[in-house]
Protein backbone atom coordinates (compact mmCIF):
# COMPACT_ATOMS: atom_id res chain seq x y z
CA UNK A 1 0.00 0.00 0.00
CA UNK A 2 3.04 2.29 0.42
CA UNK A 3 1.53 3.77 3.58
CA UNK A 4 2.23 3.18 7.26
CA UNK A 5 -0.07 4.14 10.11
CA UNK A 6 0.64 4.09 13.80
CA UNK A 7 -0.87 5.46 16.99
CA UNK A 8 1.41 6.38 19.85
CA UNK A 9 0.32 7.23 23.42
CA UNK A 10 0.52 10.58 25.17
CA UNK A 11 1.11 11.11 28.90
CA UNK A 12 -2.62 11.62 29.51
CA UNK A 13 -3.67 8.37 27.78
CA UNK A 14 -4.65 10.01 24.50
CA UNK A 15 -3.04 9.01 21.18
CA UNK A 16 -1.22 10.68 18.30
CA UNK A 17 -1.87 9.43 14.79
CA UNK A 18 1.14 9.20 12.47
CA UNK A 19 0.66 8.64 8.74
CA UNK A 20 3.81 7.90 6.73
CA UNK A 21 4.09 7.91 2.96
CA UNK A 22 6.26 4.88 2.24
CA UNK A 23 7.16 4.78 -1.44
CA UNK A 24 10.77 5.92 -1.17
CA UNK A 25 11.84 4.76 -4.64
CA UNK A 26 9.23 7.00 -6.29
CA UNK A 27 9.92 9.85 -3.84
CA UNK A 28 6.61 9.00 -2.15
CA UNK A 29 4.52 9.76 -5.24
CA UNK A 30 0.80 9.49 -4.51
CA UNK A 31 -1.12 6.67 -6.20
CA UNK A 32 -4.90 6.36 -6.23
CA UNK A 33 -4.90 3.54 -3.61
CA UNK A 34 -2.67 5.69 -1.37
CA UNK A 35 -5.03 8.66 -1.69
CA UNK A 36 -8.09 6.58 -0.85
CA UNK A 37 -6.48 4.79 2.09
CA UNK A 38 -5.01 7.98 3.53
CA UNK A 39 -8.41 9.68 3.30
CA UNK A 40 -10.10 6.80 5.09
CA UNK A 41 -7.58 6.78 7.93
CA UNK A 42 -7.64 10.56 8.38
CA UNK A 43 -11.44 10.50 8.47
CA UNK A 44 -11.30 7.75 11.10
CA UNK A 45 -8.83 9.69 13.22
CA UNK A 46 -10.90 12.87 12.90
CA UNK A 47 -13.87 11.13 14.53
CA UNK A 48 -11.86 9.21 17.16
CA UNK A 49 -11.95 11.21 20.43
CA UNK A 50 -8.76 9.51 21.64
CA UNK A 51 -6.71 10.89 18.73
CA UNK A 52 -5.58 14.40 19.70
CA UNK A 53 -3.40 15.28 16.70
CA UNK A 54 -2.01 13.86 13.47
CA UNK A 55 1.46 13.94 11.89
CA UNK A 56 1.84 13.41 8.15
CA UNK A 57 5.35 12.59 6.94
CA UNK A 58 7.30 10.75 4.25
CA UNK A 59 9.93 8.02 4.44
CA UNK A 60 13.42 8.49 3.02
CA UNK A 61 15.81 11.42 3.10
CA UNK A 62 15.10 12.82 -0.36
CA UNK A 63 11.45 13.80 -0.29
CA UNK A 64 8.28 14.20 1.70
CA UNK A 65 6.33 13.76 -1.54
CA UNK A 66 7.39 14.60 -5.08
CA UNK A 67 3.86 14.64 -6.50
CA UNK A 68 1.11 12.43 -7.81
CA UNK A 69 1.61 9.22 -9.76
CA UNK A 70 0.86 10.88 -13.10
CA UNK A 71 2.64 8.11 -15.00
CA UNK A 72 -0.17 5.70 -14.13
CA UNK A 73 -2.76 8.29 -15.14
CA UNK A 74 -1.13 8.79 -18.54
CA UNK A 75 -0.58 5.09 -19.17
CA UNK A 76 -4.27 4.47 -18.44
CA UNK A 77 -5.13 7.20 -20.94
CA UNK A 78 -3.44 5.38 -23.80
CA UNK A 79 -6.49 3.16 -24.07
CA UNK A 80 -8.79 6.21 -24.11
CA UNK A 81 -7.24 8.62 -26.65
CA UNK A 82 -9.06 11.94 -26.70
CA UNK A 83 -11.17 10.91 -23.70
CA UNK A 84 -10.91 11.17 -19.94
CA UNK A 85 -9.68 7.78 -18.67
CA UNK A 86 -11.73 6.53 -15.70
CA UNK A 87 -8.56 6.28 -13.60
CA UNK A 88 -7.89 10.00 -14.13
CA UNK A 89 -11.40 10.98 -13.09
CA UNK A 90 -11.08 8.92 -9.91
CA UNK A 91 -7.50 9.99 -9.19
CA UNK A 92 -8.03 13.75 -9.39
CA UNK A 93 -11.32 13.63 -7.49
CA UNK A 94 -9.69 11.63 -4.69
CA UNK A 95 -6.62 13.87 -4.58
CA UNK A 96 -8.52 17.16 -4.46
CA UNK A 97 -11.01 15.81 -1.94
CA UNK A 98 -8.12 14.77 0.29
CA UNK A 99 -6.46 18.18 -0.08
CA UNK A 100 -9.65 19.97 0.91
CA UNK A 101 -10.22 17.73 3.91
CA UNK A 102 -6.71 18.55 5.15
CA UNK A 103 -7.42 22.28 4.93
CA UNK A 104 -10.57 21.75 7.01
CA UNK A 105 -9.25 19.07 9.38
CA UNK A 106 -10.80 19.41 12.86
CA UNK A 107 -7.67 18.49 14.84
CA UNK A 108 -4.08 19.77 14.89
CA UNK A 109 -2.45 18.41 11.73
CA UNK A 110 1.32 18.59 11.34
CA UNK A 111 3.07 18.01 8.02
CA UNK A 112 6.82 17.39 7.91
CA UNK A 113 7.86 18.83 4.55
CA UNK A 114 11.49 17.78 4.18
CA UNK A 115 13.33 17.29 0.90
CA UNK A 116 11.31 17.60 -2.28
CA UNK A 117 7.76 18.81 -1.78
CA UNK A 118 6.42 19.03 -5.31
CA UNK A 119 3.02 19.05 -6.99
CA UNK A 120 0.76 16.72 -5.03
CA UNK A 121 3.15 16.98 -2.09
CA UNK A 122 2.49 20.72 -1.99
CA UNK A 123 -1.23 19.96 -1.92
CA UNK A 124 -0.73 17.91 1.24
CA UNK A 125 1.64 20.36 2.92
CA UNK A 126 -0.51 23.42 2.28
CA UNK A 127 -3.52 21.75 3.89
CA UNK A 128 -1.83 21.20 7.25
CA UNK A 129 -2.34 23.37 10.35
CA UNK A 130 1.40 23.35 11.04
CA UNK A 131 3.53 23.20 7.88
CA UNK A 132 7.10 22.33 8.84
CA UNK A 133 10.06 22.86 6.53
CA UNK A 134 13.71 21.93 7.04
CA UNK A 135 17.14 22.83 5.60
CA UNK A 136 16.61 20.16 2.92
CA UNK A 137 13.17 21.41 1.83
CA UNK A 138 12.68 22.25 -1.85
CA UNK A 139 9.09 23.23 -2.59
CA UNK A 140 7.63 23.80 -6.03
CA UNK A 141 5.00 23.28 -8.69
CA UNK A 142 6.97 21.98 -11.73
CA UNK A 143 4.05 21.20 -14.04
CA UNK A 144 5.26 23.58 -16.76
CA UNK A 145 7.68 20.79 -17.76
CA UNK A 146 5.07 18.03 -18.13
CA UNK A 147 2.19 19.78 -19.86
CA UNK A 148 -0.15 19.82 -16.89
CA UNK A 149 -0.54 22.97 -14.71
CA UNK A 150 -0.10 23.76 -10.99
CA UNK A 151 -3.08 21.98 -9.41
CA UNK A 152 -3.91 20.61 -5.91
CA UNK A 153 -5.16 24.06 -4.92
CA UNK A 154 -2.19 25.96 -6.36
CA UNK A 155 -4.57 28.31 -8.17
CA UNK A 156 -5.62 29.39 -4.67
CA UNK A 157 -2.28 29.60 -2.85
CA UNK A 158 -0.20 30.95 -5.75
CA UNK A 159 -2.71 33.70 -6.53
CA UNK A 160 -2.38 34.92 -2.95
CA UNK A 161 1.40 35.36 -2.93
CA UNK A 162 2.88 38.89 -2.92
CA UNK A 163 2.97 40.76 -6.22
CA UNK A 164 3.69 38.56 -9.24
CA UNK A 165 5.58 35.86 -7.36
CA UNK A 166 2.78 33.31 -7.61
CA UNK A 167 2.53 33.80 -11.36
CA UNK A 168 6.31 33.57 -11.69
CA UNK A 169 6.56 30.37 -9.65
CA UNK A 170 3.71 28.79 -11.61
CA UNK A 171 5.22 29.69 -14.98
CA UNK A 172 8.78 28.64 -14.18
CA UNK A 173 8.41 25.75 -11.73
CA UNK A 174 11.13 27.46 -9.68
CA UNK A 175 11.90 25.80 -6.35
CA UNK A 176 11.71 27.65 -3.04
CA UNK A 177 13.69 26.88 0.09
CA UNK A 178 12.62 26.93 3.73
CA UNK A 179 13.23 30.67 4.18
CA UNK A 180 11.24 31.43 1.02
CA UNK A 181 8.39 29.21 2.24
CA UNK A 182 8.24 31.07 5.55
CA UNK A 183 8.52 34.47 3.85
CA UNK A 184 5.70 33.68 1.42
CA UNK A 185 3.34 32.12 3.95
CA UNK A 186 3.76 28.62 2.50
CA UNK A 187 5.20 27.21 5.75
CA UNK A 188 4.75 27.87 9.45
CA UNK A 189 7.79 26.46 11.23
CA UNK A 190 11.43 25.67 10.52
CA UNK A 191 13.14 22.68 12.13
CA UNK A 192 16.23 20.61 11.49
CA UNK A 193 15.77 17.37 9.58
CA UNK A 194 16.91 15.46 12.64
CA UNK A 195 14.39 17.13 14.99
CA UNK A 196 11.40 15.04 13.96
CA UNK A 197 11.83 12.63 16.88
CA UNK A 198 12.04 15.59 19.27
CA UNK A 199 8.79 16.94 17.86
CA UNK A 200 7.03 13.61 18.34
CA UNK A 201 8.42 13.26 21.86
CA UNK A 202 7.27 16.78 22.70
CA UNK A 203 3.78 16.08 21.38
CA UNK A 204 3.63 12.97 23.57
CA UNK A 205 4.57 14.99 26.66
CA UNK A 206 1.92 17.68 26.17
CA UNK A 207 -1.15 17.86 28.37
CA UNK A 208 -3.87 17.64 25.74
CA UNK A 209 -6.69 18.40 28.19
CA UNK A 210 -6.00 22.05 29.03
CA UNK A 211 -4.12 25.05 27.63
CA UNK A 212 -3.02 22.89 24.74
CA UNK A 213 -2.59 25.83 22.36
CA UNK A 214 -0.12 27.54 24.70
CA UNK A 215 1.87 24.36 25.31
CA UNK A 216 1.96 23.51 21.62
CA UNK A 217 3.12 26.97 20.65
CA UNK A 218 5.90 26.82 23.25
CA UNK A 219 7.06 23.45 21.94
CA UNK A 220 7.17 24.61 18.32
CA UNK A 221 8.95 27.86 19.24
CA UNK A 222 11.58 26.01 21.25
CA UNK A 223 12.32 23.53 18.47
CA UNK A 224 12.48 26.31 15.87
CA UNK A 225 14.82 28.35 18.06
CA UNK A 226 17.26 25.43 18.15
CA UNK A 227 17.19 25.22 14.35
CA UNK A 228 17.03 28.86 13.29
CA UNK A 229 20.78 29.25 12.81
CA UNK A 230 20.56 26.80 9.89
CA UNK A 231 17.85 28.72 8.00
CA UNK A 232 18.98 29.29 4.39
CA UNK A 233 19.10 32.72 2.80
CA UNK A 234 15.98 34.05 1.08
CA UNK A 235 15.89 33.63 -2.70
CA UNK A 236 12.67 35.13 -4.00
CA UNK A 237 11.51 38.03 -1.85
CA UNK A 238 14.78 39.89 -2.53
CA UNK A 239 14.05 39.45 -6.25
CA UNK A 240 10.38 40.42 -6.01
CA UNK A 241 10.79 43.97 -7.31
CA UNK A 242 12.62 42.75 -10.41
CA UNK A 243 10.10 39.98 -11.05
CA UNK A 244 7.12 42.29 -10.54
CA UNK A 245 8.58 44.63 -13.15
CA UNK A 246 9.34 41.71 -15.46
CA UNK A 247 5.74 40.50 -15.30
CA UNK A 248 4.12 43.92 -15.54
CA UNK A 249 2.68 42.90 -18.91
CA UNK A 250 -0.76 42.65 -20.42
CA UNK A 251 -0.91 39.07 -21.63
CA UNK A 252 0.76 35.68 -21.49
CA UNK A 253 2.84 36.27 -24.60
CA UNK A 254 4.42 39.28 -22.89
CA UNK A 255 5.11 37.25 -19.76
CA UNK A 256 6.61 34.38 -21.76
CA UNK A 257 8.95 36.72 -23.62
CA UNK A 258 9.98 38.62 -20.48
CA UNK A 259 10.81 35.50 -18.47
CA UNK A 260 12.51 33.77 -21.41
CA UNK A 261 14.89 36.75 -21.66
CA UNK A 262 16.04 35.99 -18.12
CA UNK A 263 18.13 33.17 -19.63
CA UNK A 264 20.60 35.92 -20.51
CA UNK A 265 20.62 37.37 -16.99
CA UNK A 266 23.66 37.53 -14.73
CA UNK A 267 21.61 35.87 -11.98
CA UNK A 268 21.90 32.03 -12.02
CA UNK A 269 18.52 31.55 -10.34
CA UNK A 270 16.77 33.66 -12.95
CA UNK A 271 18.72 32.00 -15.77
CA UNK A 272 17.43 28.60 -14.66
CA UNK A 273 13.86 29.89 -14.31
CA UNK A 274 13.95 31.45 -17.75
CA UNK A 275 15.27 28.28 -19.36
CA UNK A 276 12.68 26.10 -17.63
CA UNK A 277 9.86 28.22 -19.01
CA UNK A 278 11.45 28.44 -22.47
CA UNK A 279 11.75 24.64 -22.61
CA UNK A 280 8.32 24.15 -21.04
CA UNK A 281 4.86 23.62 -22.42
CA UNK A 282 3.29 26.70 -24.07
CA UNK A 283 -0.24 25.44 -23.36
CA UNK A 284 0.60 25.05 -19.66
CA UNK A 285 1.81 28.65 -19.58
CA UNK A 286 -1.54 29.83 -20.93
CA UNK A 287 -3.36 27.74 -18.32
CA UNK A 288 -1.22 29.20 -15.52
CA UNK A 289 -1.94 32.75 -16.67
CA UNK A 290 -5.66 32.02 -16.80
CA UNK A 291 -5.95 30.02 -13.58
CA UNK A 292 -4.16 32.68 -11.49
CA UNK A 293 -6.49 35.36 -12.85
CA UNK A 294 -9.65 33.28 -12.29
CA UNK A 295 -8.71 32.15 -8.77
CA UNK A 296 -8.24 35.54 -7.14
CA UNK A 297 -11.83 35.80 -5.95
CA UNK A 298 -12.65 32.10 -5.58
CA UNK A 299 -12.85 30.05 -2.40
CA UNK A 300 -10.62 27.01 -1.99
CA UNK A 301 -13.55 24.70 -2.77
CA UNK A 302 -14.34 26.65 -5.96
CA UNK A 303 -10.69 26.53 -6.99
CA UNK A 304 -10.48 22.74 -6.56
CA UNK A 305 -13.70 22.34 -8.53
CA UNK A 306 -12.18 24.48 -11.32
CA UNK A 307 -8.94 22.49 -11.24
CA UNK A 308 -10.83 19.21 -11.50
CA UNK A 309 -12.24 20.37 -14.83
CA UNK A 310 -8.80 21.54 -15.94
CA UNK A 311 -7.12 18.25 -15.04
CA UNK A 312 -9.68 16.10 -16.82
CA UNK A 313 -9.42 18.27 -19.90
CA UNK A 314 -5.63 18.04 -19.79
CA UNK A 315 -6.10 14.27 -20.10
CA UNK A 316 -8.10 14.82 -23.30
CA UNK A 317 -5.44 16.94 -24.99
CA UNK A 318 -2.00 15.71 -26.15
CA UNK A 319 0.39 17.93 -24.18
CA UNK A 320 0.06 16.26 -20.77
CA UNK A 321 0.69 12.78 -22.16
CA UNK A 322 3.67 13.98 -24.19
CA UNK A 323 5.21 15.86 -21.28
CA UNK A 324 4.95 12.87 -18.95
CA UNK A 325 6.38 10.61 -21.67
CA UNK A 326 9.38 12.86 -22.25
CA UNK A 327 10.14 13.74 -18.63
CA UNK A 328 9.05 10.71 -16.59
CA UNK A 329 8.61 7.64 -18.81
CA UNK A 330 11.15 7.68 -21.68
CA UNK A 331 13.16 10.43 -19.97
CA UNK A 332 14.57 11.75 -23.24
CA UNK A 333 13.63 15.27 -22.03
CA UNK A 334 12.64 16.20 -25.57
CA UNK A 335 8.89 16.73 -25.58
CA UNK A 336 7.29 17.36 -28.95
CA UNK A 337 4.52 19.79 -28.06
CA UNK A 338 1.46 19.83 -30.26
CA UNK A 339 1.53 23.64 -29.99
CA UNK A 340 5.28 24.37 -29.87
CA UNK A 341 4.98 28.16 -29.98
CA UNK A 342 3.26 30.16 -27.26
CA UNK A 343 1.48 32.26 -29.87
CA UNK A 344 0.12 29.21 -31.68
CA UNK A 345 -2.16 27.91 -28.92
CA UNK A 346 -5.78 28.59 -29.97
CA UNK A 347 -7.88 30.53 -27.47
CA UNK A 348 -10.62 27.94 -27.94
CA UNK A 349 -8.28 25.23 -26.66
CA UNK A 350 -7.40 27.28 -23.58
CA UNK A 351 -11.08 27.98 -22.86
CA UNK A 352 -11.96 24.30 -23.35
CA UNK A 353 -9.76 23.35 -20.39
CA UNK A 354 -12.17 25.14 -18.05
CA UNK A 355 -15.29 23.44 -19.42
CA UNK A 356 -17.28 20.58 -17.92
CA UNK A 357 -15.84 17.13 -18.65
CA UNK A 358 -18.29 14.85 -16.79
CA UNK A 359 -21.94 13.92 -16.76
CA UNK A 360 -24.37 15.30 -14.20
CA UNK A 361 -23.44 16.95 -10.92
CA UNK A 362 -19.86 18.07 -10.25
CA UNK A 363 -18.04 15.18 -8.51
CA UNK A 364 -16.66 17.69 -5.97
CA UNK A 365 -19.88 19.63 -5.46
CA UNK A 366 -20.04 18.55 -1.83
CA UNK A 367 -16.62 19.85 -0.75
CA UNK A 368 -18.09 22.60 1.41
CA UNK A 369 -19.90 19.97 3.49
CA UNK A 370 -16.63 18.98 5.21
Amino acid sequence: MNLQFEEIPTQDDARIGIATLDAEQSLNALSLPMLITLQERLDHWASDPQIVCVLLRGNGTKAFCAGGDVRSVIQAGRTHPGEVPPLAAHFFAAEYRLDYSLHTYPKPLFCWGHGYVLGGGMGLLQGANVRIVTPSSRLGMPEISIGLYPDVGASWFLSRLPGKLGLFLGLTGALINAKDALDLGLADRFMLDEQQDALIDGLQQLNWQEQTDIQLNSLLKALQQEAIGHLPAAQWLPRRERLDACLDVGNLLGAWNAISLLQHSDDPLLVKAGKTLFDGCPLTAHLVWEQIARARNKSLAEVLQMEYAMSLNCCRHPEFAEGVRARLIDKDHKPHWHWPEVGSVPQAVIDAHFSKAWEGRHPLADLTEY
